[in-house]
């Protein structure tokens, strides 16, 4: 039987990768999407002594430049088991000086991409009547603070998007989550990238009776 396949979206140097290594570890080929400019080669040579691996740049503020690194993903590994959705984004000012052209902008890659991201993987979900969809959240979506309207409504509207998924999904054996990530993720902490990184994998492992819909840390 070949290894299952786990997609992660936004895969920077902490949680992104540290959720990438704990699948690998676990059996998993891994499939990581990063921002263009990232070193690539660096995240391959991580995860490649691991097993398969995979690493492409996706614009995530663009439709089409998610939907070829998607497609790029389905032709070396096919359908995923796993999809984990780690990106943001949020430019720091005022909700009463927000510019919506910009807000608009993070709103693609906060929940946009994140929505497009799982409707890319839900097919063959829903076709082997099993799968697991995990998103990257925040303190803020729970607590907006001045001064990060964006960030903050972004935040809000992805943990609303997963929490919506899960309940729609569960009957079809699909499990949908959210890991609320309250404060800054810092190496050596209990915010440490390797602790969320570990929820996703006990996330995805729960039984359909235990399925928890979101996990906040710490």
């Amino acid at each position: 039987m070949a290894q299952p396949l786990a997609v992660i979206v936004g895969a920077g140097p902490g949680i992104g990768l540290a959720a990438a290594r704990r699948f690998a570890r676990g059996g998993f080929r891994v499939a990581v999407l990063s921002r263009p400019a990232d070193p690539l080669a660096v995240y391959l040579a991580e995860l490649e002594p691991l097993g398969p691996a995979l690493a492409l740049a996706a614009d995530l503020s663009r439709k089409d430049g998610l939907a070829r690194a998607l497609a790029a993903v389905a032709a070396w590994g096919g359908a995923p088991e796993v999809l984990v959705y780690n990106a943001s984004a949020g430019a720091q000012g005022p909700a009463a000086e927000l510019d919506p052209a910009r807000l608009r902008a993070d709103l693609q890659v906060n929940v946009g991409s994140a929505l497009a991201s799982a409707q890319w993987a839900l097919p063959a979900m829903r076709a082997a009547g099993r799968g697991t969809l995990l998103f990257t959240g925040g303190g803020l979506a729970l607590g907006p603070k001045p001064g990060l309207a964006s960030a903050c409504l972004g935040k809000a509207a992805l943990r609303s998007l997963a929490l919506s998924l899960a309940g729609e999904l569960a009957p079809e054996g699909i499990h949908a989550a959210t890991v609320t990530v309250r404060g800054f993720v810092q190496a050596g902490t209990s915010l440490a990238p390797e602790h969320v990184a570990e929820a996703f994998w006990e996330l995805h492992g729960q039984e359909k009776t235990a399925w928890e819909s979101e996990r906040t840390i710490p």
